[in-house]
């Protein structure tokens, strides 16, 4: 899978409890399907979005904004797919 070492994997996925309910039921059915099979480049960019603010966060993921950077694009579109 990765090069990420057991202890940061949880810890990525204890950041992905977020603040929004809506925000977290996406991030949840992700981490149930699509977490496990990322690559090392998509974990970065999948971090880059656990930096965002809730709100902005979620406005990626429904569409409401778009995501100028391509990498953010690319993690966006596999958690709008989760």
């Amino acid at each position: 899978m990765t090069d990420f070492d057991p202890i940061e994997l949880k810890r990525i996925r204890w950041r992905s409890r977020r603040g929004l309910l809506e925000l977290d039921l996406v991030l949840e059915r992700f981490l149930a399907n699509g977490f496990d099979q990322l690559t090392t480049a998509e974990l970065f960019a999948y971090q880059k979005c656990l930096d965002l603010g809730d709100n902005d966060f979620l406005d990626y993921v429904n569409g409401k904004a778009e995501v100028d950077d391509p990498e953010l694009a690319h993690i966006i579109g596999i958690l709008r797919a989760a």
